[in-house]
Protein backbone atom coordinates (compact mmCIF):
# COMPACT_ATOMS: atom_id res chain seq x y z
CA UNK A 1 0.00 0.00 0.00
CA UNK A 2 1.14 3.40 -0.79
CA UNK A 3 0.32 6.89 -0.19
CA UNK A 4 -1.27 6.77 -3.94
CA UNK A 5 -3.58 4.11 -3.08
CA UNK A 6 -5.10 5.83 0.15
CA UNK A 7 -8.94 7.20 0.33
CA UNK A 8 -9.36 10.12 -1.76
CA UNK A 9 -13.21 10.80 0.12
CA UNK A 10 -11.71 10.48 3.68
CA UNK A 11 -13.96 6.64 4.10
CA UNK A 12 -11.75 3.62 4.92
CA UNK A 13 -11.87 0.64 3.10
CA UNK A 14 -8.93 -1.47 4.06
CA UNK A 15 -6.60 -2.38 6.84
CA UNK A 16 -3.66 -1.98 4.23
CA UNK A 17 -4.74 1.55 3.81
CA UNK A 18 -5.04 1.94 7.58
CA UNK A 19 -1.76 1.42 8.31
CA UNK A 20 -0.77 3.14 5.09
CA UNK A 21 -2.53 6.62 6.62
CA UNK A 22 -1.19 6.13 10.47
CA UNK A 23 3.00 5.78 9.08
CA UNK A 24 2.34 8.69 6.49
CA UNK A 25 1.07 10.86 9.57
CA UNK A 26 2.24 9.82 12.56
CA UNK A 27 6.12 10.11 11.54
CA UNK A 28 6.97 13.73 10.18
CA UNK A 29 10.18 13.36 8.66
CA UNK A 30 12.82 16.47 8.83
CA UNK A 31 15.62 17.89 10.99
CA UNK A 32 14.78 18.75 14.42
CA UNK A 33 14.52 21.89 14.97
CA UNK A 34 11.05 22.46 17.13
CA UNK A 35 10.04 21.48 20.71
CA UNK A 36 7.33 22.01 22.56
CA UNK A 37 5.83 21.00 26.48
CA UNK A 38 3.08 19.92 28.07
CA UNK A 39 2.58 20.18 31.53
CA UNK A 40 0.03 19.25 34.27
CA UNK A 41 -0.89 20.28 37.62
CA UNK A 42 -3.66 18.68 39.93
CA UNK A 43 -5.19 21.30 42.18
CA UNK A 44 -6.54 21.94 45.67
CA UNK A 45 -7.01 24.43 48.48
CA UNK A 46 -4.93 24.81 50.81
CA UNK A 47 -5.51 23.82 54.23
CA UNK A 48 -8.39 21.55 52.46
CA UNK A 49 -6.58 19.29 50.67
CA UNK A 50 -9.66 16.57 50.46
CA UNK A 51 -12.06 19.19 49.28
CA UNK A 52 -12.88 17.71 45.12
CA UNK A 53 -11.62 20.28 42.90
CA UNK A 54 -14.25 22.95 42.43
CA UNK A 55 -14.60 23.48 38.58
CA UNK A 56 -16.82 26.48 38.92
CA UNK A 57 -13.31 28.19 40.83
CA UNK A 58 -11.40 26.91 37.65
CA UNK A 59 -14.08 27.90 35.15
CA UNK A 60 -14.04 31.93 36.72
CA UNK A 61 -10.04 31.98 37.48
CA UNK A 62 -9.19 30.78 33.36
CA UNK A 63 -11.56 33.43 32.37
CA UNK A 64 -11.19 33.76 28.66
CA UNK A 65 -8.73 31.51 28.55
CA UNK A 66 -11.33 28.59 29.44
CA UNK A 67 -11.23 25.39 27.42
CA UNK A 68 -14.84 24.65 25.52
CA UNK A 69 -14.31 21.70 27.67
CA UNK A 70 -15.42 23.18 30.80
CA UNK A 71 -17.51 26.42 28.99
CA UNK A 72 -18.53 25.37 25.36
CA UNK A 73 -19.45 29.14 24.90
CA UNK A 74 -15.52 30.27 25.61
CA UNK A 75 -13.50 31.12 22.88
CA UNK A 76 -10.43 29.33 24.79
CA UNK A 77 -8.08 32.62 24.37
CA UNK A 78 -4.24 31.08 24.47
CA UNK A 79 -2.25 32.37 27.58
CA UNK A 80 0.01 35.43 27.18
CA UNK A 81 3.10 33.99 25.58
CA UNK A 82 0.91 31.41 23.44
CA UNK A 83 -0.03 28.20 25.43
CA UNK A 84 -3.44 26.96 25.52
CA UNK A 85 -4.82 25.33 28.60
CA UNK A 86 -7.11 22.33 29.16
CA UNK A 87 -8.68 20.77 31.71
CA UNK A 88 -8.20 16.82 32.52
CA UNK A 89 -10.91 14.35 33.62
CA UNK A 90 -10.11 14.58 37.37
CA UNK A 91 -9.81 18.12 37.39
CA UNK A 92 -5.97 18.38 36.66
CA UNK A 93 -5.08 21.91 34.72
CA UNK A 94 -2.59 21.76 31.71
CA UNK A 95 -0.87 24.26 29.27
CA UNK A 96 0.74 23.52 26.08
CA UNK A 97 3.34 25.63 24.78
CA UNK A 98 3.05 26.65 21.09
CA UNK A 99 6.16 25.11 19.30
CA UNK A 100 9.57 26.50 19.52
CA UNK A 101 12.53 26.63 17.75
CA UNK A 102 15.13 27.18 21.19
CA UNK A 103 14.74 25.62 24.10
CA UNK A 104 15.45 29.55 25.38
CA UNK A 105 11.85 30.57 24.10
CA UNK A 106 10.10 27.34 24.85
CA UNK A 107 11.78 27.32 28.79
CA UNK A 108 10.75 31.49 28.54
CA UNK A 109 7.25 31.15 27.42
CA UNK A 110 6.02 28.09 28.95
CA UNK A 111 7.38 29.79 32.30
CA UNK A 112 5.66 32.82 32.08
CA UNK A 113 2.28 31.32 31.24
CA UNK A 114 2.31 28.80 34.14
CA UNK A 115 3.50 31.79 36.11
CA UNK A 116 0.52 33.64 34.59
CA UNK A 117 -1.71 30.87 35.04
CA UNK A 118 -0.93 30.10 38.63
CA UNK A 119 -1.78 33.59 39.65
CA UNK A 120 -4.84 33.49 38.30
CA UNK A 121 -5.61 30.14 39.89
CA UNK A 122 -4.73 31.84 43.41
CA UNK A 123 -7.02 34.93 43.30
CA UNK A 124 -9.27 31.73 43.45
CA UNK A 125 -7.97 29.76 46.35
CA UNK A 126 -6.63 27.17 44.11
CA UNK A 127 -2.79 25.72 43.98
CA UNK A 128 -1.00 23.37 42.16
CA UNK A 129 0.18 19.85 43.88
CA UNK A 130 3.94 19.65 44.08
CA UNK A 131 3.06 15.88 43.37
CA UNK A 132 2.43 13.66 40.07
CA UNK A 133 -0.27 11.81 42.08
CA UNK A 134 -2.80 13.12 43.73
CA UNK A 135 -1.60 12.16 47.99
CA UNK A 136 -5.25 12.77 49.47
CA UNK A 137 -8.62 12.74 47.40
CA UNK A 138 -10.01 9.84 45.69
CA UNK A 139 -9.70 9.35 41.85
CA UNK A 140 -13.04 10.79 40.68
CA UNK A 141 -14.03 12.19 37.35
CA UNK A 142 -15.45 15.28 37.17
CA UNK A 143 -15.71 16.49 33.53
CA UNK A 144 -19.07 14.61 32.12
CA UNK A 145 -17.75 14.08 28.03
CA UNK A 146 -18.44 11.23 26.47
CA UNK A 147 -15.33 10.25 25.66
CA UNK A 148 -13.92 10.24 29.67
CA UNK A 149 -17.18 8.95 30.58
CA UNK A 150 -16.27 5.94 27.75
CA UNK A 151 -12.76 5.67 28.80
CA UNK A 152 -13.45 5.23 32.49
CA UNK A 153 -15.71 2.19 31.75
CA UNK A 154 -13.21 0.48 29.85
CA UNK A 155 -10.19 1.39 32.40
CA UNK A 156 -12.63 0.26 35.34
CA UNK A 157 -12.98 -3.17 33.13
CA UNK A 158 -9.56 -3.70 34.00
CA UNK A 159 -9.11 -2.36 37.18
CA UNK A 160 -8.94 0.60 39.64
CA UNK A 161 -5.48 2.36 38.27
CA UNK A 162 -7.28 3.48 35.14
CA UNK A 163 -9.13 5.72 36.72
CA UNK A 164 -6.41 7.36 39.41
CA UNK A 165 -4.18 7.42 36.13
CA UNK A 166 -7.03 9.15 34.56
CA UNK A 167 -8.16 11.44 37.16
CA UNK A 168 -5.68 11.59 39.71
CA UNK A 169 -2.18 12.15 37.96
CA UNK A 170 -0.11 14.73 36.26
CA UNK A 171 2.90 14.42 33.70
CA UNK A 172 5.71 16.44 31.91
CA UNK A 173 5.36 15.78 28.06
CA UNK A 174 7.68 16.56 25.80
CA UNK A 175 7.71 16.45 22.25
CA UNK A 176 10.22 16.07 19.90
CA UNK A 177 10.27 16.67 16.03
CA UNK A 178 11.03 13.08 14.74
CA UNK A 179 13.72 13.84 12.17
CA UNK A 180 15.31 12.80 9.59
CA UNK A 181 14.14 9.91 7.52
CA UNK A 182 17.20 7.95 7.68
CA UNK A 183 17.63 8.79 12.00
CA UNK A 184 14.32 7.92 12.84
CA UNK A 185 14.61 4.25 14.02
CA UNK A 186 17.65 5.37 16.44
CA UNK A 187 15.52 8.12 17.33
CA UNK A 188 12.88 6.44 18.12
CA UNK A 189 14.86 4.24 20.03
CA UNK A 190 16.84 6.21 22.10
CA UNK A 191 13.60 8.06 23.25
CA UNK A 192 12.42 4.87 24.86
CA UNK A 193 15.85 3.44 26.29
CA UNK A 194 15.87 6.57 28.08
CA UNK A 195 12.53 6.01 29.26
CA UNK A 196 13.10 3.62 32.68
CA UNK A 197 16.26 5.74 33.55
CA UNK A 198 14.40 9.29 33.26
CA UNK A 199 11.45 7.69 34.89
CA UNK A 200 13.11 6.37 37.38
CA UNK A 201 14.98 10.07 38.42
CA UNK A 202 12.28 12.26 37.97
CA UNK A 203 9.79 9.58 39.75
CA UNK A 204 7.23 11.95 42.15
CA UNK A 205 4.27 9.85 43.01
CA UNK A 206 5.09 8.21 46.48
CA UNK A 207 1.70 8.49 47.61
CA UNK A 208 -1.90 8.30 46.25
CA UNK A 209 -5.22 8.42 47.74
CA UNK A 210 -3.83 8.42 50.55
CA UNK A 211 -1.57 5.81 51.27
CA UNK A 212 1.95 4.92 50.38
CA UNK A 213 1.81 2.47 47.41
CA UNK A 214 5.24 1.32 47.22
CA UNK A 215 5.96 2.51 44.19
CA UNK A 216 8.20 5.68 43.53
CA UNK A 217 6.30 6.30 40.36
CA UNK A 218 2.31 5.64 41.68
CA UNK A 219 1.38 7.35 38.26
CA UNK A 220 3.31 5.31 35.69
CA UNK A 221 2.40 1.97 37.70
CA UNK A 222 -1.47 3.39 37.09
CA UNK A 223 -0.11 3.25 33.27
CA UNK A 224 1.52 0.14 33.34
CA UNK A 225 -1.30 -1.54 34.57
CA UNK A 226 -3.78 -1.12 32.30
CA UNK A 227 -4.21 -2.91 28.66
CA UNK A 228 -0.74 -3.38 27.49
CA UNK A 229 -1.89 -2.95 23.40
CA UNK A 230 -2.92 0.42 24.47
CA UNK A 231 -0.31 2.03 27.30
CA UNK A 232 2.57 -0.49 27.16
CA UNK A 233 6.04 0.95 25.82
CA UNK A 234 6.72 -1.29 22.58
CA UNK A 235 9.35 -4.54 22.61
CA UNK A 236 12.90 -3.65 21.95
CA UNK A 237 12.95 -3.59 18.04
CA UNK A 238 15.53 -5.67 15.83
CA UNK A 239 17.69 -3.77 13.77
CA UNK A 240 15.96 -2.86 10.82
CA UNK A 241 12.70 -2.28 12.06
CA UNK A 242 10.50 0.20 10.46
CA UNK A 243 9.20 2.51 13.50
CA UNK A 244 6.39 3.46 11.86
CA UNK A 245 4.81 -0.07 10.38
CA UNK A 246 5.25 -1.11 13.32
CA UNK A 247 3.44 1.56 15.27
CA UNK A 248 1.09 1.58 12.16
CA UNK A 249 0.00 -2.32 12.92
CA UNK A 250 -0.29 -1.39 16.42
CA UNK A 251 -2.93 1.26 15.95
CA UNK A 252 -4.79 -0.79 13.78
CA UNK A 253 -4.75 -3.88 15.90
CA UNK A 254 -5.52 -2.06 19.37
CA UNK A 255 -9.09 -2.31 20.51
CA UNK A 256 -11.65 0.74 20.11
CA UNK A 257 -11.32 2.97 22.91
CA UNK A 258 -15.17 4.83 21.84
CA UNK A 259 -16.03 5.86 18.57
CA UNK A 260 -17.56 9.59 18.29
CA UNK A 261 -21.31 9.76 17.62
CA UNK A 262 -24.75 11.00 19.19
CA UNK A 263 -25.38 9.72 22.64
CA UNK A 264 -22.85 7.27 23.81
CA UNK A 265 -19.46 6.69 22.21
CA UNK A 266 -19.01 3.11 23.85
CA UNK A 267 -18.37 0.27 21.72
CA UNK A 268 -18.48 -3.68 22.02
CA UNK A 269 -14.99 -4.89 24.24
CA UNK A 270 -12.32 -5.92 22.02
CA UNK A 271 -13.61 -5.09 18.36
CA UNK A 272 -9.90 -3.35 17.03
CA UNK A 273 -9.96 -0.89 14.35
CA UNK A 274 -9.06 -3.83 11.68
CA UNK A 275 -12.07 -5.19 12.87
CA UNK A 276 -14.38 -1.91 12.02
CA UNK A 277 -12.40 -1.13 8.94
CA UNK A 278 -12.45 -4.73 7.55
CA UNK A 279 -16.57 -5.18 8.28
CA UNK A 280 -16.09 -7.60 10.86
CA UNK A 281 -17.84 -5.74 13.33
CA UNK A 282 -20.94 -3.39 11.70
CA UNK A 283 -23.18 -2.93 14.93
CA UNK A 284 -24.41 0.08 16.85
CA UNK A 285 -21.89 3.33 16.53
CA UNK A 286 -19.74 1.05 13.85
CA UNK A 287 -22.72 0.32 11.49
CA UNK A 288 -20.57 2.51 9.08
CA UNK A 289 -17.29 2.12 7.65
CA UNK A 290 -14.63 4.33 9.37
CA UNK A 291 -12.99 7.75 8.33
CA UNK A 292 -9.71 9.45 8.62
CA UNK A 293 -11.13 10.99 11.50
CA UNK A 294 -12.42 8.37 13.17
CA UNK A 295 -8.48 6.96 12.63
CA UNK A 296 -7.08 10.28 14.27
CA UNK A 297 -9.41 9.63 16.77
CA UNK A 298 -8.27 6.19 17.84
CA UNK A 299 -4.68 7.34 17.56
CA UNK A 300 -5.37 9.64 20.26
CA UNK A 301 -6.89 6.71 22.48
CA UNK A 302 -3.36 5.26 22.56
CA UNK A 303 -1.12 6.01 25.82
CA UNK A 304 2.47 4.32 25.35
CA UNK A 305 4.82 6.86 27.27
CA UNK A 306 6.16 7.75 23.86
CA UNK A 307 3.48 8.40 21.34
CA UNK A 308 3.77 9.59 17.78
CA UNK A 309 1.64 12.55 16.42
CA UNK A 310 4.08 13.47 13.59
CA UNK A 311 6.01 14.70 16.23
CA UNK A 312 7.01 12.50 19.23
CA UNK A 313 5.14 12.75 22.02
CA UNK A 314 7.58 11.45 25.46
CA UNK A 315 4.57 10.97 27.89
CA UNK A 316 7.10 9.23 30.65
CA UNK A 317 7.62 11.30 33.37
CA UNK A 318 6.55 12.55 36.29
CA UNK A 319 4.76 15.99 36.87
CA UNK A 320 7.42 17.82 38.70
CA UNK A 321 7.53 20.58 41.82
CA UNK A 322 7.67 24.05 40.89
CA UNK A 323 9.38 25.32 38.31
CA UNK A 324 11.48 21.81 37.88
CA UNK A 325 8.98 20.20 34.54
CA UNK A 326 12.55 22.53 33.02
CA UNK A 327 14.41 19.84 33.52
CA UNK A 328 13.10 16.53 31.55
CA UNK A 329 12.70 19.18 29.21
CA UNK A 330 16.58 20.23 28.88
CA UNK A 331 17.72 17.00 29.42
CA UNK A 332 15.69 15.03 26.68
CA UNK A 333 16.85 17.57 24.28
CA UNK A 334 20.55 17.47 25.64
CA UNK A 335 20.40 13.53 24.91
CA UNK A 336 19.11 13.55 21.60
CA UNK A 337 21.13 16.52 20.11
CA UNK A 338 24.04 14.81 18.23
CA UNK A 339 24.44 11.13 16.76
CA UNK A 340 27.59 10.97 19.14
CA UNK A 341 25.26 12.23 22.58
CA UNK A 342 22.78 9.58 20.77
CA UNK A 343 24.92 6.88 21.03
CA UNK A 344 26.33 7.55 24.59
CA UNK A 345 22.89 7.89 25.87
CA UNK A 346 22.10 4.17 24.03
CA UNK A 347 25.51 2.86 25.41
CA UNK A 348 24.26 3.96 28.95
CA UNK A 349 20.96 2.86 28.65
CA UNK A 350 21.85 -0.44 27.41
CA UNK A 351 21.62 -2.24 30.68
CA UNK A 352 18.22 -1.52 32.03
CA UNK A 353 16.50 -0.30 28.51
CA UNK A 354 13.48 -2.49 29.51
CA UNK A 355 13.20 -1.73 33.26
CA UNK A 356 10.23 0.08 33.18
CA UNK A 357 8.14 -1.53 36.22
CA UNK A 358 11.97 -1.64 38.24
CA UNK A 359 12.02 2.44 37.31
CA UNK A 360 8.12 3.09 38.79
CA UNK A 361 8.66 0.94 41.60
CA UNK A 362 12.07 1.59 42.91
CA UNK A 363 13.19 4.94 41.20
CA UNK A 364 16.94 5.00 41.35
CA UNK A 365 17.35 2.38 44.29
CA UNK A 366 17.91 0.14 41.65
CA UNK A 367 21.30 -0.32 40.95
CA UNK A 368 21.57 -0.56 37.27
CA UNK A 369 19.28 2.79 36.87
CA UNK A 370 20.96 4.57 38.86
CA UNK A 371 24.52 3.89 37.31
CA UNK A 372 23.11 5.05 33.89
CA UNK A 373 21.93 8.05 35.34
CA UNK A 374 25.22 8.91 36.96
CA UNK A 375 26.44 9.09 33.42
CA UNK A 376 23.36 10.39 31.52
CA UNK A 377 22.82 13.27 34.13
CA UNK A 378 26.44 14.96 33.62
CA UNK A 379 26.19 13.98 30.07
CA UNK A 380 23.32 15.96 29.72
CA UNK A 381 24.92 18.69 31.53
CA UNK A 382 27.80 18.68 29.93
CA UNK A 383 25.93 19.67 26.47
CA UNK A 384 23.55 22.30 28.56
CA UNK A 385 26.98 23.81 29.11
CA UNK A 386 28.39 23.50 25.51
CA UNK A 387 25.30 25.64 24.16
CA UNK A 388 26.04 24.83 20.51
CA UNK A 389 22.42 24.92 19.05
CA UNK A 390 19.69 26.88 19.94
CA UNK A 391 17.88 23.54 20.85
CA UNK A 392 20.62 23.30 23.56
CA UNK A 393 20.73 26.58 24.82
CA UNK A 394 19.08 27.13 27.97
CA UNK A 395 18.19 30.02 30.17
CA UNK A 396 21.53 30.40 32.98
CA UNK A 397 19.04 29.27 35.79
CA UNK A 398 18.26 25.95 33.86
CA UNK A 399 21.79 24.60 33.76
CA UNK A 400 22.31 25.36 36.97
CA UNK A 401 19.80 24.35 38.73
CA UNK A 402 20.09 20.67 36.56
CA UNK A 403 23.79 20.28 38.02
CA UNK A 404 22.47 20.75 41.57
CA UNK A 405 20.08 18.31 41.31
CA UNK A 406 22.91 15.72 39.44
CA UNK A 407 25.09 16.48 42.02
CA UNK A 408 22.53 16.93 45.47
CA UNK A 409 20.09 14.48 44.45
CA UNK A 410 21.20 11.90 40.78
CA UNK A 411 24.69 10.81 41.98
CA UNK A 412 23.02 10.46 45.55
CA UNK A 413 21.19 7.93 44.10
CA UNK A 414 17.55 9.69 45.16
CA UNK A 415 14.58 11.04 43.01
CA UNK A 416 12.14 13.36 43.80
CA UNK A 417 9.91 10.46 45.24
CA UNK A 418 12.26 10.32 48.36
CA UNK A 419 12.14 13.82 49.50
CA UNK A 420 9.36 14.59 52.46
CA UNK A 421 5.86 16.42 51.37
CA UNK A 422 3.70 18.26 54.03
CA UNK A 423 0.58 17.00 51.97
CA UNK A 424 1.62 13.24 52.44
CA UNK A 425 1.98 13.28 56.22
CA UNK A 426 -0.47 10.63 57.80
CA UNK A 427 -0.12 8.72 54.71
CA UNK A 428 -0.05 4.89 55.81
CA UNK A 429 1.55 2.18 53.75
CA UNK A 430 -1.14 0.44 51.38
CA UNK A 431 -3.11 -2.99 52.88
CA UNK A 432 -3.13 -4.37 49.23
CA UNK A 433 0.27 -5.12 46.67
CA UNK A 434 -0.32 -1.75 44.16
CA UNK A 435 -1.29 -2.48 41.05
CA UNK A 436 -2.44 -6.09 42.06
CA UNK A 437 -0.69 -6.92 38.78
CA UNK A 438 0.83 -5.47 36.14
CA UNK A 439 -0.09 -6.35 32.29
CA UNK A 440 3.01 -5.23 30.91
CA UNK A 441 4.51 -7.40 28.07
CA UNK A 442 1.62 -9.87 28.76
CA UNK A 443 0.31 -8.96 25.16
CA UNK A 444 2.66 -7.10 23.12
CA UNK A 445 4.56 -10.12 21.01
CA UNK A 446 7.96 -9.66 21.96
CA UNK A 447 7.68 -7.30 25.38
CA UNK A 448 9.69 -7.79 28.23
CA UNK A 449 7.82 -9.92 30.93
CA UNK A 450 7.64 -7.71 34.05
CA UNK A 451 10.18 -8.55 36.57
CA UNK A 452 11.10 -7.71 40.33
CA UNK A 453 14.41 -6.12 41.50
CA UNK A 454 14.83 -5.23 44.93
CA UNK A 455 16.67 -1.89 45.22
CA UNK A 456 20.00 -1.21 46.39
CA UNK A 457 21.40 -1.54 49.75
CA UNK A 458 20.15 2.03 52.23
CA UNK A 459 22.53 4.79 52.17
CA UNK A 460 24.39 3.39 48.96
CA UNK A 461 24.91 6.51 46.20
CA UNK A 462 24.81 5.88 42.35
CA UNK A 463 28.90 5.68 42.35
CA UNK A 464 28.58 3.09 44.80
CA UNK A 465 26.52 0.79 42.58
CA UNK A 466 27.90 1.21 39.74
CA UNK A 467 30.91 0.25 41.06
CA UNK A 468 28.95 -3.01 42.16
CA UNK A 469 27.70 -3.56 39.13
CA UNK A 470 31.00 -3.23 37.36
CA UNK A 471 32.62 -5.42 39.81
CA UNK A 472 30.36 -8.23 38.70
CA UNK A 473 30.35 -7.78 35.33
CA UNK A 474 34.09 -8.74 35.47
CA UNK A 475 33.05 -11.32 37.84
Amino acid sequence: MTLDDQSTDGVLRSVGEAEAYVASVCFKHGPPTLAGVEIEWMLHRPGRPADPVDLDAVRAALGPHCPASLDPASHAAPLPAGGTVTVEPGGQIEISSAPADSLEALLGALGADSAHLHGLLAEHGLRPHDRAADPVRPARRLLDLPRYAAMECVFDGVGPHGRSGMCSTAAVQVSLDAGPAAGIADRWAVLHELGPVLLAAFANSPVQHGRRTGWKSSRQACWLSLDPARTAPPPTATPGTDPAAAWARRVVTTPLLCVRGTGTWSVPAGVTFADWVSGRARAGVLDRPPTLADLDYHVSTLFPPVRPHGHLEVRYVDGQAGDDWALPTAVLLALTSSGAVVDRARELCEPVRDEWVAAARHGLDHPGLAAAAAGLFPLACDVLAAADHPLTTAPGPVPARLREVTERRVLQGRCPADDTDPAEQGAGPTADPFPPGLHLGSALPGAPAAREVTGREPGRSAVDTADQAAQEDVA
